[in-house]
């Protein structure tokens, strides 16, 4: 399904290339939004205090990218707690907002925020609105950089490369309602993964399981840990020395049976994978990722690329 949501990020130049290289948006357009005149010109935005903000409009397939995702990559490309500024450009037309035109966008758009605000100490300056206006800015201005390569831009290049190969996980590796896992996983994969229990140590699957291949989250498939990464820690559950990606977990606070522990959980799925601990070895980092066997499935190396997971046989 085709949606769109309406990004002020400052300058539109760099905003416009940095939406149209994400994969998964279809389209984009800048323009002058939420301003208080009708059909403004650049000078007029620039210099008459119209209240326009200069705004991307950016069309995308919500099959290939929802709009967390989306929303996490425009909080990369701008500082969050500037008003009226991002880079060296100054003004009202430089602040940043999120416009939507579909209702059922705003709790999620709040929820986005809500979170990034947990991150930063200062103030989210973000403004959120419905989109009252939008007028497509002069011809001159869409895809600027593409026509203008060596033009003024306030993105870094390397959120550019970010951007071209980000993939929203959540579409790739969907997480699967609470009937349907009870229904594909076993009670003790169920039981570890959605209540937080564990498994007996010595008595999984994987704790003696020392094939090369790739672990991955058992209710989604999203990849989360290495052969290459994993060590006898003499615990009785499998180890790891660091997931493939740490962005791809989150860690929460168990103060359960008397202890505090640092819980580990897949970020996308929210399954319960198990705690990371600080005695693991410290050529590879020091951590001990100490995971159950019933959050994970194993994929031999030789079964990696029939199963989709050939791009990372060169890390094993």
């Amino acid at each position: 399904m085709k949606k769109e949501i309406y990004l002020a990020g400052g300058c539109f130049w760099g905003t416009e290339k940095y939406f149209e290289s994400i994969p998964g948006v279809l389209s984009t357009e800048v323009g002058y939004a939420n301003g208080g005149t009708e059909n403004p010109t650049y000078e007029e935005v620039c210099y008459n205090d119209t209240g326009h903000a200069e705004t991307v409009k950016v069309e995308y397939e919500e099959s290939k990218i929802g709009l967390p995702y989306l929303l996490e990559l425009y909080y990369d490309a701008i500082n969050p707690v500037s008003v009226n500024r991002q880079g060296g450009d100054i003004g009202q037309q430089y602040r940043t907002g999120i416009y939507f035109t579909n209702g059922a966008d705003e709790p999620v758009i709040h929820d986005s925020i809500k979170k990034l605000q947990e991150k930063h100490r200062e103030k989210i300056a973000i403004e959120v609105k419905p989109l009252l206006n939008y007028y497509r800015a002069e011809e001159y201005h869409q895809n600027y950089l593409d026509k203008n390569p060596g033009g003024y831009c306030h993105i870094d290049t390397d959120q550019f490369e970010k951007a071209k190969h980000a993939a929203d996980v959540s579409r790739i590796y969907p997480k699967r309602e609470q009937d349907e896992l009870k229904k594909s996983l076993s009670d003790l994969q169920f039981t570890v993964t959605q209540n937080g229990n564990t498994e007996p140590p010595f008595q999984n699957e994987f704790f003696n399981e020392f094939r090369e291949g790739i672990y991955v989250d058992i209710t989604t498939g999203e990849p989360l840990f290495l052969s290459s990464d994993k060590f006898e820690s003499g615990c009785g559950w499998p180890s790891f020395s660091k997931p493939i990606d740490a962005e791809k977990l989150i860690d929460v606070t168990d103060k359960s049976y008397g202890m505090v522990r640092t819980e580990v959980r897949s970020k996308n799925s929210d399954a319960h994978l198990g705690h990371v601990f600080k005695d693991g070895p410290v050529d590879k980092g020091g951590l001990r990722y100490c995971i159950n066997s019933a959050s994970l499935r194993f994929i031999p190396k030789e079964k990696m690329e029939i199963e989709g997971y050939g791009d990372y046989l060169n890390r094993l």
